[in-house]
């Protein structure tokens, strides 16, 4: 069966993303956009994704916990769990690397909320720093986690493996890639042929609620489930 997914999303949590990116109207949205699967993915952090998949239990949706982690070379990279107690394990680790506390007033507020979206905290640490991790340790604590990491948005000039490094290293064990919503994948495969062997995962990034992806990107799933998910990607 095929599943319409989006495993991007950030919410309120992230400085950078919306403060309307609550767990009611993430889910919700989502939904209405015709989504079988999401993952919450905020920067370095996975404190809203309990509240999301605790709204998930009664809707027909899958939500995964993960975050977006930013390593020591500037590089994002997609981190998902099959679990929150997984999730939780590397997010000590993140934190543990995390030195720098959050500037409201320049960078914006970090909000934590419940299933109702009330504001039940605010996270001081400075969660668009890079966590003094690098990509290889990243994928090594990660995987130890029995989750999944891959490169976020390999499209852009920013905060991308390929814009910091000029490529992907071949020993990173892996077979997907994520590229942006509006990425043109043919003129980045003529440009970079080696991604061929890759399998290409679309996502939003999104920061609003609008930039929430449509049912149009698909993956091809045995069953509706998490472990499902993750043996498609594995």
């Amino acid at each position: 069966m095929k599943l319409a997914v989006d495993f991007h999303i950030h919410t309120a949590l992230s400085p950078c993303a919306d403060n309307d990116m609550t767990p009611n109207n993430i889910v919700n949205m989502s939904i209405l956009k015709g989504l079988d699967a999401i993952a919450i993915t905020d920067h370095n952090s996975i404190e809203n994704c309990g509240a999301c998949i605790e709204l998930s239990q009664d809707k027909d949706i899958l939500v995964i916990p993960g975050l977006e982690l930013q390593t020591k070379e500037e590089i994002h990279l997609v981190c998902l769990f099959r679990n929150i107690e997984s999730a939780s394990q590397f997010q000590s680790i993140v934190y543990s690397r995390l030195k720098e506390e959050n500037i409201p007033e320049i960078f914006g507020r970090q909000l934590i909320f419940d299933k109702e979206d009330n504001i039940i905290g605010e996270n001081k640490k400075m969660l668009i720093a890079s966590a003094d991790i690098s990509v290889n340790e990243a994928f090594d604590k990660v995987r130890k986690q029995g989750g999944i990491i891959f490169p976020a948005h390999i499209d852009r000039s920013g905060y991308s493996i390929i814009a910091n490094l000029g490529f992907i290293p071949a020993n990173l064990p892996m077979k997907v890639v994520e590229i942006s919503k509006r990425c043109d994948l043919e003129k980045l495969i003529s440009e970079n042929k080696y991604l061929l062997k890759y399998q290409f995962l679309r996502n939003s990034d999104a920061h609003y609620l609008a930039d929430i992806m449509e049912r149009e990107n698909f993956i091809e799933v045995k069953r509706k489930s998490i472990e499902s998910i993750f043996e498609a990607l594995l």
